[in-house]
């Protein structure tokens, strides 16, 4: 099993640490991280588990809207609350919250649904780029790079992540547009349980979501001084794909002002099933502006 993609499975298995006590409580480690702060995604995974565990297994997360309140240090486990505040006949409703020491770190609901039939349509994905075999991966752009967040991002992702038109790790290329792509998929196969899979898409749509509006603006995000955090994340999940099948993950910001920046992405499985869509909201600041 590759290191990282073993890491992401140890993170997904969340210890049932309330069963004495009849609560609904779970407990995960942190994922090291070079900054010390805990990934974004990997909060949102695990608190997406948590509520998954309180549900029927008939019934599949069709929505999850999350809140990021704290920075979350990689040196301490996280502890997750679920509240189960609905039942219906279809839908189930849980409240997940996220704790270190004491403190919130992420607040997020999530709806489950039984599987069901009505209307059904989608958007077409675009069929004009590249295949992610012809693109470099994030290795071959920062592997020559002596920096403890460009080793990490080259060789520690449980993801490989490959981007279109390029990366903006370092630099921007080309045009300073609010639009990108990346494919993306684990290193290594995964189990073949579907909250699994949902849950690692959760994971990884928080890798680049952020960047249209970097792009945007032609900063890298090795611009000195770059400050940028999540504040909210929601993704709706639409129909079953694979994360450790290629996925492509559309991105566009419509905008981006106060210090703050929004995107919006499409998730697709390779072959034109449109799976998810996600919105961020994260703030950021550019030295540049800021003075």
């Amino acid at each position: 099993m590759n290191k990282p993609v073993d890491g992401l499975l140890a993170a997904l298995d969340l210890t049932d640490t309330g069963a004495r006590t009849n609560e609904d409580i779970f407990t995960g480690p942190s994922q090291w991280m070079p900054h010390g702060r805990v990934f974004g995604g990997q909060v949102l995974a695990q608190s997406l588990i948590a509520a998954m565990r309180t549900v029927a297994d008939d019934r599949h997360v069709h929505s999850m809207h999350g809140y990021f309140l704290r920075p979350g240090d990689v040196n301490h486990p996280i502890t997750f609350s679920v509240d189960r505040i609905h039942d219906g006949r279809s839908f189930s409703t849980r409240r997940t919250q996220a704790y270190q020491n004491g403190l919130p770190i992420l607040s997020a609901i999530a709806s489950f649904q039984d599987d069901d039939e009505g209307l059904e349509h989608q958007i077409e994905m675009p069929s004009d780029l590249p295949d992610p075999e012809s693109l470099p991966t994030a290795a071959a752009t920062l592997n020559l790079v002596d920096h403890s967040i460009a080793r990490y991002w080259a060789n520690e992702r449980p993801f490989d992540i490959r981007h279109i038109p390029s990366p903006i790790y370092l630099k921007v290329e080309g045009e300073h547009t609010s639009r990108q792509a990346v494919w993306m998929k684990t290193f290594e196969a995964l189990p073949d349980d579907p909250n699994i899979h949902r849950a690692a898409l959760a994971y990884a749509s928080d890798y680049s979501i952020m960047e249209p509006v970097l792009r945007r603006h032609g900063v890298a995000w090795a611009t000195r001084g770059l400050k940028a955090a999540s504040l909210d994340h929601a993704m709706w999940w639409h129909r079953f794909g694979r994360a450790d099948e290629w996925v492509l993950f559309t991105q566009d910001s419509p905008t981006a002002q106060g210090g703050r920046g929004l995107s919006t992405g499409t998730i697709y499985s390779r072959d034109g099933v449109l799976l998810a869509s996600v919105a961020q909201e994260a703030m950021m600041r550019v030295p540049s502006i800021q003075e």
